[in-house]
């Protein structure tokens, strides 16, 4: 154990526990990255970040929730971060060291959750039955015999149900109020068991205040809550293990003559590695020797394969397609233009979210007014009434009648709804507040290749004959690059017999078509006399001296046009970012009607574009498909992926869509304005609830059981109100 002072007192923490595993910044300051446990509200984050910044050391803290990650940094010795860690976990809050993965226990607590809320469901219908039979019938018609053995078999079913159940709320008060502080689950636990133990209290006394259904039913509704809340999280989670697994794996490094399998993340600069046709190049570097092709599309967002040779970049995370070659590492694994995504997306996600849920923002008054109206309803009704039993049923009916289930429920389940209509259509929701962003929106930023196009060549019917077209695709069949499968695809009528089939990587496939010599590749090595290259999508095919272009072209989605003039005409500023070259964007940007275009931008320039536009003051939805396009998906206030897309942008789009057309996303954005103006009104009924409620409970014209009801029925309320998003007008 070491003892560090700092501030007024002294504070003992094990050394190296956390700072070992601290980066040192370029200022000669450190920061941490850390995985957080039991982070449940706005109000716990605040409580963190408060914390830690009281510190004049500190000089920035952030908790992210989606990812359950704390990020802090400070000046002055490593150590210090050991201190700040153990103030953290005094506050009643897990630590554990980051690493290199994504780690976290959401898995295990949905799980968990989901057996409580079974067992409380289980417990709530068969108290239900038993409560209906106990009001129906008067005792001296019943019999206290009779009466007393259903409170007993209450008893039995409630009290196993409770403790099972409520554990999620119990353990987090209890960790809170061991570190002498309080969160939202202090009050909900408290409830609960002072009604439960009343309730034994007065079974065994032969007595009439038991409201087991009351706080299982409570329970029951509080669980729904977390549930969904859990949910919600873990987005940027699966987004980051998705990109970091691209920097792990092996790769083929040459030493001394002779092949190594070598962890990608101990890769140095100035390696020789190998790159097998099909493998995915794993460091930024050099071609040292060979020739081949590169499909770029990871990064560029382009479709159209790249011809490396010696002396050219490649970049990490694009595949080698025709043949192999060597390179030689110019960067380490980290620092490679894919680990620069990596940290542009942990940059982003922890950036606050623009949208602060009301709840959460009511979150950190709940807690002690709760606790003091609570507190002073019974101390008012013991001094004036002198029944500690009534001053404590009156102080528990306040406790449960002002629990924050309505609250609770304005916001899931409108999105669960929500979630519900649009998934029957196509669209599925990962980001739990997706649509309250999406109904936030001002700008949209589109990608071209895979967003507002097909991301497939097709093969333009102009300029070459039948018998062209069927030489061409008898060599077509031979390559695996994308303008020679698109020509196969154009051509499904019987192809030549084709001898001596060579393919050039790089450069084209050559053959024998009787006692011809042909070749269908580039436009130079097919020996055209022009060789100046175009920013048109083109592939020559050489018969002797006769020479045939074929065009191809990235298609537009039908409704892509319509799409963007909906946007314009609702109010939305519409901006086109592609990686590929300024005159292919500026054809589609005409073709669809966006003045505001841009091209040749690399992941790290839509990401600039993005921060310039937020520090406006710009809301921005960003729809795109590629790599290349999500650290921008993650910067944008909420993003929308088609789900053509590769894996990793599906994992960090906030939205993904299926179908060849845009219409999706209009139907997306109305639902979300729709939802929007429903959990307003839901937070409304919730709010009106409480003004009504509490002052009745606080005066003693509630009873416990009414208070479960009441607080019930504005769960129903909510939920009601929230079915009207599967309305047909919605469309």
């Amino acid at each position: 154990m070491k003892i560090l002072e700092n501030s007024d007192k002294e504070h003992p923490y094990k050394e190296d526990e956390f700072s070992i595993f601290a980066d040192q910044d370029a200022d000669d300051g450190y920061s941490l990255t850390l995985s957080i446990e039991n982070i449940h509200c706005a109000s716990c984050v605040q409580r963190v970040e408060k914390a830690l910044k009281e510190h004049k050391e500190v000089l920035s803290a952030r908790v992210n929730m989606s990812t359950e990650r704390l990020t802090y940094s400070w000046k002055g010795a490593q150590s210090f971060g050991d201190f700040l860690a153990n103030k953290v976990i005094d506050l009643g809050y897990g630590l554990k060291p980051f690493g290199n993965s994504i780690e976290g226990n959401s898995k295990d607590q949905e799980k968990t959750l989901l057996r409580c809320l079974a067992v409380a469901g289980f417990a709530m219908g068969n108290l239900m039955m038993i409560s209906i039979g106990l009001w129906s019938e008067e005792v001296e018609f019943m019999g206290v015999a009779t009466q007393d053995f259903l409170h007993w078999i209450s008893v039995i079913i409630a009290l196993p149900a409770i403790i099972y159940s409520g554990r999620p709320f119990f353990f987090s008060s209890l960790n809170a109020l061991k570190k002498r502080h309080t969160n939202m689950d202090v009050p909900i636990s408290l409830a609960i068991i002072l009604a439960s133990m009343m309730s034994l209290f007065e079974t065994i006394n032969h007595g009439e205040h038991i409201y087991f259904d009351s706080a299982v039913m409570l329970l029951f509704f509080l669980l729904i809550g977390r549930y969904l809340d859990i949910r919600a999280k873990g987005k940027a989670k699966e987004s980051a293990k998705a990109l970091l697994a691209k920097l792990h794996g092996t790769a083929t490094v040459l030493m001394d003559s002779k092949r190594h399998n070598v962890p990608i993340r101990d890769i140095k600069e100035g390696m020789t590695i190998l790159v097998a046709p099909g493998e995915s190049i794993p460091v930024d570097g050099v071609v040292f020797k060979g020739i081949s092709e590169v499909d770029m599309s990871l990064i560029t967002g382009e479709t159209i394969p790249n011809l490396v040779n010696k002396g050219d970049a490649v970049f990490a995370g694009t595949i080698n397609i025709s043949s192999a070659f060597q390179l030689t590492a110019s960067k380490a694994s980290q620092e490679s233009l894919l680990g620069e995504i990596v940290a542009l997306m942990e940059r982003s996600e922890r950036s606050k979210s623009r949208f602060v849920r009301i709840a959460d923002k009511a979150a950190s008054i709940y807690t002690p007014s709760v606790h003091i109206i609570a507190l002073l309803t019974f101390l008012g009704w013991l001094v004036f009434d002198q029944t500690w039993q009534l001053a404590l049923l009156n102080a528990v009916t306040v406790l449960i009648i002002t629990c924050p289930c309505a609250l609770g429920l304005a916001v899931p389940v409108a999105q669960v709804l929500a979630g519900s209509r649009l998934f029957k259509s196509g669209i599925l929701l990962k980001s739990g507040d997706a649509l309250e962003k999406l109904a936030g929106i001002d700008t949209v930023i589109l990608d071209k290749t895979g967003t507002l196009t097909l991301g497939k060549p097709e093969l333009i019917e102009k300029g070459y004959n039948e018998s062209q077209l069927q030489i061409a695709a008898s060599l077509a069949v031979n390559s695996k690059h994308p303008l020679s499968q698109a020509i196969s695809m154009a051509y499904s009528r019987e192809l030549l017999d084709v001898n001596n089939v060579e393919e050039f990587p790089g450069f084209g496939v050559q053959a024998l078509v009787g006692d011809k010599e042909v070749r269908l590749g580039r436009r130079q090595w097919c020996g055209n006399e022009n060789n100046q290259e175009t920013d048109e999508i083109e592939l020559w095919l050489s018969i002797n001296n006769e020479k045939i272009c074929f065009k191809f072209i990235d298609a537009l989605r039908k409704d892509a046009k319509n799409t963007v003039q909906y946007f314009q005409n609702i109010g939305y500023k519409v901006t086109l970012l592609s990686g590929d070259s300024n005159k292919i964007v500026s054809n589609i940007a005409k073709k669809v009607g966006i003045a505001d275009y841009y091209g040749e931008a690399s992941p790290i320039d839509k990401c600039e574009y993005i921060e310039k536009l937020k520090k406006k003051g710009s809301k921005i939805l960003m729809v795109g498909d590629g790599l290349n396009d999500a650290p921008s998906l993650s910067l944008a206030d909420v993003s929308i992926s088609p789900s053509s897309a590769i894996d990793i942008t599906q994992n960090t789009a906030d939205i993904v869509f299926q179908g060849k057309v845009l219409r999706p996303i209009i139907k997306t954005i109305v639902v979300a304005k729709k939802a929007k103006k429903i959990i307003i009104e839901n937070f409304m009924i919730a709010i009106f609830y409480n003004m009504i409620a509490i002052p009745l409970a606080v005066f003693g014209y509630v009873t416990p059981l009414i208070a479960a009801i009441a607080m019930s029925s504005s769960s129903l309320v909510v939920i009601l109100n929230s079915f009207r998003l599967n309305s047909k007008g919605i469309e």
